[in-house]
């Protein structure tokens, strides 16, 4: 039997979506009913609950001092103050550690409650201790003490009773289920969306399934739930609507099998995991991780998500508009150099590859003669092209040109920091980037950026040969395992000493 080779079919499958736009693959009927449907945007559960015990703490700590304020005669803040806020710290530390800092907690009442009120008791009990043992009741007032214990409890109960409601609320419209796919059907995939029904259909909203099997094994509903398509359809599905979870219900026993999903999936910006409910191996419970109520193991994550997409987004924000203000006499300078040399506009816009394979419009200095411009980036640039003006070689040499960049950054099409965005039709060795790389798709799990990782470590500029494409994309695919803000500092840090030292390829 016919077999095509997997990762050459996602490769074929990106390509010419590419090239066509979105209707470049036909998906099925269904497929393309939930993609045309409207939709609540989520809410990052993580965020939610990040902000929640913020917000917990502070009422808190602000309770607790301004008993201090209206009653307390006795003693100084400068020693009240450290007292809320330590015993503040223990109170969350103690409300993770009985796991009332979840969504699904949240959505409870008497089983949230009586932890919180447990755990709130048990940080008052270690301060009257901690007070007794110390001889320092002399320096705590015990109606503080009793009015912040009171005050917290019902404090608490308000609080989660108002937060429970909110929860709920966000439930009902589907703001906090994770938009998932399965990979797998028939019986397997039957018992895995039963299971979804009964523990977990609260935190997962099941857009369908996706099989390769097209036989009896792989009926076109399972469960109720439709088949879209192929797995390779899934690489255009993720393209055109949100998806957040992959769940591939195979057994472990299919080895072979799962690393050919995996060698398609993991080129999407989403969580995969690998069902555990077909597995007759017993692991610990630190083996799994869980959706709901669902054991699964990890697969792959999203490279950037939750407070760090958050955080990103913020440096993002703040060095693109800090930059456009340090260099605006620079642009405004170059666009009279342009303007002057040749005839034509100032800026030149291509289309390129952004975050999950969509197309996005960048824009750049033009740094070509008009009658020469080459849109598709068909021919890379090679030192003494006669294409480029010479005020295009020295903005090119010291990336003058991709200052306008900036406004891609602050429409969010681009970060400050992220594997360069390629031109559709660039070659290495003649051969278009995805050919010449294996995996070269995973590189757009995340934004692209303005700068990179690649970039500083002296991968920029032509890239004629296979070698150094494949370095530029190891390079890159390197940032999105091991990004951090720290390093997207030191790479913004280094991108002015990399122009100076590093610029032998940039013509």
């Amino acid at each position: 039997m016919y077999r095509v080779d997997p990762k050459q079919a996602v490769l074929e499958h990106v390509s010419k979506q590419s090239e066509a736009g979105p209707a470049g693959r036909t998906l099925s009927p269904q497929a393309e009913a939930i993609i045309a449907a409207p939709m609540e945007r989520g809410y990052s559960g993580a965020v939610i609950v990040g902000i929640a015990q913020a917000a917990e703490a502070v009422l808190l700590a602000l309770l607790g001092y301004g008993i201090y304020e209206v009653y307390v005669q006795l003693g100084e803040p400068s020693f009240y103050v450290p007292v809320i806020l330590a015993s503040c710290l223990l109170a969350n530390v103690l409300f993770n550690g009985a796991r009332t800092h979840r969504i699904t907690a949240y959505r409870t009442l008497l089983s949230q409650l009586s932890r919180v009120l447990i755990g709130w008791t048990l940080v008052m009990l270690v301060l009257s201790i901690t007070v007794f043992f110390l001889k320092a009741s002399d320096m705590v007032s015990r109606v503080w003490l009793l009015s912040w214990y009171v005050g917290g409890a019902v404090g608490l109960v308000s609080y989660r009773l108002a937060l429970r409601a909110l929860v709920w609320h966000w439930t009902k419209m589907g703001r906090l289920k994770r938009r998932t796919v399965i990979v797998g059907g028939g019986h397997d995939a039957e018992t895995l969306i039963q299971q979804i029904d009964k523990g977990a259909s609260n935190d997962i909203g099941l857009l369908g399934l996706f099989d390769d099997r097209v036989d009896d094994r792989s009926p076109e509903t399972v469960a109720g739930c439709p088949k879209l398509g192929k797995v390779a359809d899934l690489i255009e599905f993720a393209r055109r609507s949100p998806v957040d979870l992959v769940i591939v219900s195979m057994p472990l026993s299919a080895e072979k099998r799962v690393l050919e999903m995996l060698t398609q999936l993991w080129v999407l910006p989403v969580d995969i995991r690998l069902s555990a409910h077909m597995s007759k191996l017993k692991f610990t419970n630190k083996a799994y991780s869980y959706v709901g109520d669902i054991a699964v193991f990890d697969m792959a994550d999203r490279p950037i998500s939750d407070w760090n997409l958050i955080f990103k987004w913020v440096f993002d924000k703040i060095v693109a508009l800090t930059a456009l203000v340090v260099f605006s006499p620079i642009m405004l300078a170059t666009a009279i150099a342009i303007k002057l040399e040749s005839k034509g506009p100032v800026f030149f816009m291509q289309n390129r590859h952004g975050f999950n394979n969509e197309l996005i419009k960048i824009y750049k200095f033009r740094s070509m003669r008009t009658d020469m411009l080459d849109a598709g980036a068909t021919k890379l640039v090679t030192k003494g092209d006669p294409r480029v003006t010479r005020v295009g070689r020295f903005i090119r040499k010291t990336s003058i040109d991709e200052l306008p960049q900036l406004l891609n950054v602050l429409k969010g099409e681009l970060s400050i920091v992220g594997p360069r965005p390629h031109a559709l039709q660039a070659k290495a060795d003649n051969k278009l980037y995805y050919e010449a790389v294996e995996g070269y798709f995973a590189r757009h799990r995340v934004k692209p950026g303005m700068t990179g990782w690649a970039q500083v470590n002296g991968w920029r500029g032509e890239t004629d040969t296979i070698d150094k494409i494949m370095q530029r994309v190891n390079h890159d695919l390197y940032y999105i395992e091991h990004w951090s803000i720290l390093l997207d500092l030191y790479i913004v840090a280094m991108t002015p000493v990399s122009l100076v030292s590093k610029n032998e390829n940039a013509y």
